[in-house]
């Protein structure tokens, strides 16, 4: 069931049926997320069971402001402080030590936990919401909607044909980010960037006020993080990345055969596909369309998706990473 998520009633409707351990799909500024109140086990739960997803790999919870963290972190380091005050609400996600009496179920039995302030009008209408509920919800353990390993949904109808008719979705049209937020740890004495998103590493070293790491170079006692298995993001067509070069000399050896192909490139490239799009120059707007793009492409009945690779760009590193993460399926 979609309701409008700009309408205060189905907001309200919305937060009653998590305040009473039901599930709701609602949409942030990355991708729309699927919700349960983060304090109740057994709702989160039920994310676990409707995605399909282990029971040990961790949520995202999200929460209406950095005040609310203090209900599920044991500690917020002052590194931590300076990215909250830089960017919440908005697409970054901080990994912290998690109080012991709430969360384990959504972080995963870790000792830490994943909180974000998402910047969407109605997942913070949402957000507040909840917490005037009966019983209050102070956060929402909330993943991306959709099973398991798969495409992201980026607009309410994803959502819907992923899980049917009986999932409350509150429609806030299609994302404006398009892809998961950056997640930071802020766990280990330095800050250590698990998953790029949109927000350039410059500006988070910027915020931080010292160097972000990346997993490679501090791997002592990494906690594990939503998204970053190496296999994820993955439509049903097999996905392969190509420099354009490459991308052209398989089309032209395969002339028609390449017809039912699915071409994703930049570069002005020979094709016969009838399922050719062209990827924009900018990465934040690559970054918008990508998970919609792939959608669309399975949708058609593709087979195979050719997608020209990224540029080496900073810019570029979350719709890199995705892309990666996605052939690997």
């Amino acid at each position: 069931m979609i309701l409008n998520g700009a309408q205060e009633a189905s907001v309200t409707q919305a937060a009653q049926l998590l305040a009473g351990g039901g599930l709701v799909a609602f949409p942030t500024e990355t991708v729309y997320g699927l919700g349960a109140d983060a304090g109740n086990e057994s709702a989160v739960a039920k994310i676990f069971a409707a995605k399909g997803r282990p029971s040990d790999h961790p949520l995202i919870v999200h929460v209406p402001d950095a005040a609310a963290a203090e209900a599920f972190a044991a500690e917020v380091p002052p590194v931590a402080r300076r990215l909250m005050q830089a960017f919440w609400p908005g697409p970054l996600t901080l990994i912290l030590r998690r109080r012991p009496d709430v969360g384990a179920a959504a972080a995963g039995g870790q000792d830490s936990i994943g909180l974000r302030c998402p910047a969407h009008p109605v997942a913070h209408a949402l957000l507040l919401a909840c917490a005037g509920a009966t019983p209050p919800v102070r956060g929402l353990a909330a993943p991306s909607a959709n099973r398991f390993g798969r495409v992201s949904p980026t607009t309410a109808q994803h959502v819907a044909a992923e899980f049917g008719g009986d999932l409350l979705v509150l429609d806030g049209g299609a994302t404006p980010v398009g892809i998961e937020s950056a997640i930071v740890d802020c766990t280990r004495g330095a800050p250590v960037l698990l998953r790029p998103g949109t927000l350039a590493r410059s500006r988070i070293e910027a915020a931080c006020g010292e160097r972000l790491w990346l997993p490679e170079e501090r791997p002592d006692a990494a906690p594990r993080a939503s998204g970053t298995l190496e296999s994820h993001y993955a439509p049903d067509a097999k996905v392969r990345l190509m420099d354009a070069k490459s991308l052209q000399t398989a089309l032209d050896l395969l002339g028609a055969d390449a017809a039912g192909i699915a071409v994703y490139a930049r570069s002005a490239l020979r094709s016969r596909s009838r399922h050719h799009r062209r990827m924009p120059d900018d990465a934040a707007e690559t970054a918008r369309q990508l998970f919609a793009v792939l959608r669309d492409f399975d949708a058609q009945g593709v087979k195979l998706i050719w997608v020209e690779t990224p540029p080496a760009d900073p810019d570029w590193d979350g719709v890199r990473d995705r892309l990666q993460r996605a052939a690997a399926g």
